[in-house]
């Protein structure tokens, strides 16, 4: 079972800070995607802070992608503050970093809100564009993402041909720090 989960939404100016410390998986996963869910259908950007989080499976990364479609379809964002490697490498390697912003530290998540045009109010302009598709898919123990504005690179992804970000067309571990 599961490392306990522990989740704190904080409300700023026109932003949710969401942090969660412990393990995200099977067992504590569901506290998590309400939660985030919640605070992605306000319509406000959100930002998930995950440097307290000691490891994230699949289940995990897809309340990631269900939050940020989530957020897209309210008008709004999610960003990912996480400094550890392990952490930051899976979301590289699954695609996530190119739909979610990706930062280092909570404060540089919240700087660049207010640095990048179309991110302070309610999200980022580019969240959501009509026609992206985003989805995370988990086949035989094999974790892919598809984010397919260009179908020629979703159909190399689905076939599980090496594309950028998915080194010869290898599974994504799971991440853990220990």
């Amino acid at each position: 079972m599961g490392e306990a989960l522990t989740i704190e939404v904080r409300q700023g100016h026109d932003y949710a800070i969401v942090t969660a410390a412990g393990e995200i998986d099977i067992y504590t996963v569901t506290r998590l995607r309400e939660r985030l869910f919640e605070v992605a259908a306000s319509g406000h950007p959100v930002v998930v802070d995950f440097d307290q989080v000691g490891f994230i499976d699949s289940v995990g990364l897809a309340v990631l992608v269900g939050t940020a479609n989530r957020a897209a379809a309210h008008g709004s964002s999610l960003q990912v503050a996480c400094a550890r490697p392990q952490i930051r490498q899976l979301l590289r390697l699954t695609g996530l970093d190119r739909r979610i912003v990706l930062t280092r530290t909570l404060d540089e998540a919240l700087e660049a809100r207010a640095a990048v045009p179309g991110m302070s109010g309610r999200g980022r302009a580019d969240a959501g564009l009509p026609g992206q598709t985003f989805r995370f898919n988990v086949q035989g123990g094999r974790a892919s993402t598809l984010l397919a504005p260009d179908p020629a690179e979703a159909s190399r992804r689905h076939a599980g041909q090496a594309v950028s970000g998915a080194p010869g067309g290898q599974p994504a571990p799971a991440a853990r720090s220990g």
